[in-house]
């Protein structure tokens, strides 16, 4: 078990504020936030790259700050990769193993591996000049997985490669734990997408914290605020100002959201979130178009609605122009109620 209690640090523009956070054996977790948000900070500190200012780090209950960073049992992948550019593919990977007194012929068997499992096999014998950027990524992930670490950090690794291989290496990644119990898979990304598929647990960053950890389809359900809602939606989810007047939701505008299922709180300002899924083209709310962008086989409409803006996924590639005026329907069974201090409040009857 892998623990942070209040941990805190001072060395970057952001720096992290009390995270507490638990990581068990056998999982991976992705890591999930904005650029800025703390990611690779929380990963450094980990490791030992950079030193805290607060709290603690523990390893099977030992405090690793007082654990040299070679004695730490950790590795650690970054977005822009680092390799070895005197030494070919082959020998790039094996190096650590060899530091680590492992003779060549098991650490050479051992790099075959790990270069397979990346899609390397046949360029064993490639300096890093001769590789795409990809393909050095590649390398360095290899030269993270031979060592068979207790914990691998990986902080964004795949940014850099095309679609199909990172969907590729993200179907390899559980793999990695099934001949190591006791291995941990500490994933950061700024992808929902990435984030929802790849990890058993999820844990949200926002401005230097944690602002929620648990199981990633449980999370996006039901985030426990304004900004993990944010965070983990893709396209993003629309925050719309609102009251509760007399039992009824009202938004800006007078509009009335009439739902049944939907427990309302105390008279009182609240905030809704509007997922993108729960606007579709037909209906009576008037919506004009402001900007129109494809996402792979979708797209995203951003819209101004009488009760303020909101984001409108449709399915397939759609021509619509800024000043476009039509009808939208509002799914209000999806739909989230946000206390004013951001508290995801949301009660429906069974």
């Amino acid at each position: 078990m892998l623990k942070v209690n209040n941990l805190s640090t001072h060395h970057h523009k952001l720096p992290l504020k009390a995270l507490n956070a638990s990581f068990e054996a056998g999982r991976i977790y992705t890591v999930l936030g904005r650029t800025g948000a703390g990611k690779t900070e929380l990963l450094r500190s980990l490791i030992g790259l950079d030193a805290i200012s607060g709290g603690h780090i523990e390893l099977d209950g030992a405090d690793l700050a007082r654990t040299p960073i070679r004695s730490r049992q950790m590795a650690m992948v970054y977005q822009q990769f680092i390799n070895y550019p005197h030494l070919n593919v082959l020998k790039n990977v094996t190096f650590p193993l060899l530091r680590m007194k492992l003779e060549t012929a098991e650490a050479e068997t051992r790099a075959r591996t790990a270069l397979r499992l990346v899609g390397l096999s046949d360029f064993e014998e490639r300096m890093p000049s001769e590789l795409s950027g990809g393909q050095q990524q590649r390398v360095a992930l290899a030269r993270a997985i031979v060592k068979q670490s207790r914990i691998l950090l990986m902080d964004e690794p795949l940014a850099n490669l095309d679609y199909k291989l990172r969907e590729q290496l993200r179907e390899e990644f559980p793999r990695l734990l099934e001949n190591n119990a006791d291995g941990i898979i500490i994933y950061a990304t700024t992808e929902p997408g990435e984030a929802m598929q790849l990890g058993d647990q999820l844990v949200i960053m926002h401005e230097g914290r944690i602002i929620a950890q648990g199981d990633p389809a449980d999370l996006f359900q039901n985030p426990p605020n304004i900004d993990a809602a944010r965070v983990i939606s893709e396209p993003p989810i629309s925050i719309c100002d609102a009251r509760v007047e007399g039992g009824r939701l009202f938004m800006s505008g007078g509009f009335e959201v009439v739902d049944s299922s939907l427990e309302l709180p105390s008279d009182g300002k609240v905030f809704v979130g509007i997922r993108p899924v729960s606007l579709a083209p037909g209906g009576t709310i008037r919506a004009r178009v402001t900007l129109a962008e494809f996402s792979g086989s979708d797209t995203i409409v951003h819209l101004a609605l009488p009760f303020g803006e909101a984001v409108m996924l449709v399915e397939g590639i759609q021509n619509y122009e800024p000043d476009d005026c039509f009808g939208v329907s509002l799914d209000t069974k999806s739909l989230l109620v946000f206390s004013q201090q951001g508290q995801n409040i949301t009660v429906r009857r069974s």
